[in-house]
């Protein structure tokens, strides 16, 4: 089953306006020494919803993501897998039209739509001339994709079908087990690790009413996130946000606060697999979107394992060891604790001192911290890339949905080099060894018997 789909769209007249909204636009604080400054608008619609705006005149696009917390966590723990198929299925049916109508006319129109669910949103997405007849018609399919999904039951069995397939072909894929048994030993009842207790039975047991209710319940105005960026003004967005929400539900919606996460550390799962290559993982809850040391953690990173060949397990597990062809670590940072990770595939002969190396080059970076030239090498290498994070309509609408969507500062973007140029060897350091330590990581392996 496909979690993100991507179809073509089409037609709508220019959008009327009804609900105007509450209108405090706060811009983006520009800092003096960012060349690439970015002006970010933002205000609530009368109905909760929230709207970012980044004008950009230069290409006559128009993209737009419409954002709700109702991803994978907000599943019902007997029932898990529905928020998934809701989401990804808004665009196989809406309204009148079905699957075949809504590609064929998507074709004619030239214009993309995309549904999509993740751990903690769903919503759809949408690219559009800013043509006003070819945006009106973009518009009118996603309000309706969005608001009228109709889940015909055809395509909730052929997508069902397709997800047990995919289940059963990942039973024999190593590095798919290890991170469904990581995810199990991080979130073991979370709902941040509900995907990895879906089994065919479970995804047998969705019914197409499911999907209706679910998304009646969770796709509101009040939670939602209206992120748009291109060659329109601000009347246009206001225009475009109430809309494409129009025909939601619109009584407010009171969520509860998805729970903390509680720690399960130190444990090791071994899974025997006939490979010649041994899968490991170590990884931990550790890190969320508004955490005190963001910075400290993942500008650290780099110099440990995301900084490809430069880094320091590359170096010691490949260069020095030919252990491994590569070796990363990683931090996913969510609204509650994401993981730290490590992981690597080595030959099952090497696999026990792999592991071992790994955790000594662990243990020595949070122990020492980088140099002052590993830390200048990665300030360089982030703070001189960074505006190829959002030189794209895209790759912002990303940026702007994750602001909105985890409520950052709307000068996120703009104060994020200053922040990294900032940071000392000795506050990583200081970060690392309060929030990280070796032994607490969880570990997991697949492959042949590991013998110690």
């Amino acid at each position: 089953m496909k979690t993100i789909a991507t179809i073509s769209i089409l037609s709508l007249a220019w959008l009327s306006q009804s609900a105007w909204a509450q209108t405090t636009t706060t811009p983006s604080t520009i800092a003096q020494t960012n060349p690439h400054q970015l002006h970010i608008q933002s205000w609530h619609l009368k109905n909760g919803a929230k709207v970012l705006l980044v004008e950009r005149h230069a290409l006559p696009i128009v993209d737009i993501n419409v954002a709700f917390d109702a991803g994978s966590r907000r599943d019902d723990a007997q029932k898990i897998g529905v928020a998934n198929f809701a989401g990804s299925l808004m665009d196989m049916g809406a309204g009148k039209w079905n699957e075949e109508d809504i590609r064929r006319l998507s074709s004619d129109w030239a214009v993309t739509v995309s549904s999509f669910s993740d751990t903690e949103q769903a919503g759809i997405r949408i690219r559009s001339l800013s043509q006003p007849q070819t945006l009106q018609d973009a518009l009118k399919l996603g309000q309706t994709i969005l608001s009228r999904p109709t889940y015909p039951q055809t395509v909730l069995t052929r997508e069902q079908d397709r997800a047990v397939l995919g289940w059963k072909q990942n039973q024999t894929d190593p590095q798919f087990l290890s991170s469904q048994a990581m995810t199990r030993l991080n979130y073991p009842q979370h709902p941040y690790g509900y995907w990895a207790q879906e089994n065919e039975a479970s995804i047998r047991a969705i019914k197409r009413q499911d999907l209706l209710d679910f998304h009646h319940r969770y796709f509101r105005p009040s939670t939602a996130v209206v992120s748009i960026v291109g060659d329109i003004n601000r009347s246009q967005a206001q225009k475009i946000a109430t809309e494409l929400l129009a025909d939601l539900p619109q009584q407010k919606l009171k969520l509860p606060n998805i729970a903390a996460v509680p720690l399960h550390k130190g444990q090791t799962t071994h899974i025997h697999h006939p490979a010649s290559q041994t899968h490991l993982d170590l990884s931990l809850p550790v890190i969320s979107r508004d955490d005190v040391d963001y910075f400290a953690l993942l500008i650290g990173n780099y110099t440990l394992g995301a900084g490809g060949f430069d880094s320091l397990l590359m170096k010691e597990l490949r260069d020095n060891r030919g252990f491994t062809y590569g070796a990363y670590s990683h931090f996913n940072p969510m609204a509650q604790k994401g993981t730290f990770s490590i992981g690597l595939s080595t030959q099952a002969a090497n696999a026990p001192e792999a592991l071992k190396v790994t955790k000594q080059v662990l243990a020595d970076y949070i122990a020492q911290g980088p140099t002052e030239a590993q830390l200048q090498q990665a300030k360089n290498n982030i703070i001189g890339g960074f505006p190829m994070r959002f030189d794209t309509n895209n790759k912002l609408l990303g940026w702007l949905s994750t602001i909105g969507f985890y409520q950052l500062p709307l000068d996120y973007l703009d104060t994020y080099p200053q922040k990294v140029q900032a940071l000392t060897t000795e506050q990583i350091r200081d970060a690392w060894q309060r929030r990280l330590k070796v032994e607490d990581l969880n570990v997991v392996t697949v492959g042949q018997s590991l013998k110690q």
